[in-house]
C-alpha cells in the first residue's frame, strides 16, 4: 500500500465515515475506494445490459411458449 499526503475535505470524510461505519481515516478513505469501483462497475455492467436490451438479446424471452413448463 503506497503512503500518499493529500488534503482532504474533513466535512466530507466525516460523513462518509458515519455512512459506512468505519472508524478511522485509513479504512474510511480505503472503503470509500472500494465502493466507488463497486459501484461504477456494477453501473457500467448494468448499462452494457440495457445496451443488449435495446439490441434484442433478450427478445426471445418475451415469447412465453419458449418458457419451460
Amino acid at each position: 500500500m503506497a503512503k500518499v499526503l493529500i488534503d482532504i475535505d474533513e466535512v466530507a470524510l466525516a460523513e462518509v465515515s458515519e455512512l459506512l461505519g468505519t472508524k478511522t481515516k485509513k479504512d474510511t478513505v480505503n472503503s470509500a475506494l472500494r465502493t466507488t469501483a463497486q459501484q461504477l462497475k456494477r453501473a457500467q455492467a448494468l448499462s452494457r445490459l440495457a445496451e443488449l436490451g435495446e439490441a434484442g438479446a433478450f427478445d426471445e424471452l418475451l415469447d412465453k411458449s419458449a418458457y419451460r413448463a
